[in-house]
């Protein structure tokens, strides 16, 4: 079979692009998110790390544990991110599956099937993996706040 030879032919592929398209876009805007985040944890463990040198006993223990938390996040974010980056992977490729499975004038429906299904099942696991550090982060606020709760009441007394 010969390959489409004018643009009226490929105009239907086009439009069948559009979606995977705009799911590039929306993971690009989630891994914005999420690597600004990362971007947070790395810093503030950072800040954390230095402050460590300077503390003892268990003011210490308790930088340790916010320390080791953050670290648990940043290895959470950064299973997202390849979650989030897989996905847009997929979904570039899925545009290339469809225009040339047009090209070929190729009946076959499964590539683009399965494509798409790892796209999203991979979008999913992202979304999974994100909610994973935000409640890695509620759980370090916690901490944050007993402490904060143990020093006013050992003020008072």
């Amino acid at each position: 079979m010969l390959p489409p030879t004018s643009l009226e032919q490929i105009i239907p592929e086009l439009r069948d692009a559009v979606g995977p398209v705009i799911l590039i876009s929306g993971v690009g805007l989630l891994l914005l998110t999420m690597t600004n985040r990362l971007g947070r944890c790395i810093d503030r463990a950072r800040q954390l790390t230095n402050e460590l040198a300077t503390q003892a006993g268990t003011e210490r223990a308790a930088t340790q544990a916010q320390v080791d938390i953050i670290y648990r996040r940043a290895k959470i974010i950064r299973l997202a991110i390849l979650f989030s980056v897989t996905s847009a992977f997929l979904a570039a490729l899925l545009v290339v599956t469809l225009f040339l499975t047009a090209w070929f004038r190729c009946e076959a429906a499964w590539p683009a099937v399965v494509i798409f299904i790892a796209c999203l099942a991979s979008l999913a696991a992202s979304l999974v993996a994100f909610m994973g550090d935000i409640n890695l982060s509620l759980h370090a606020l916690e901490l944050d706040l007993a402490d904060s709760r143990a020093a006013a009441s050992a003020k008072k007394n």
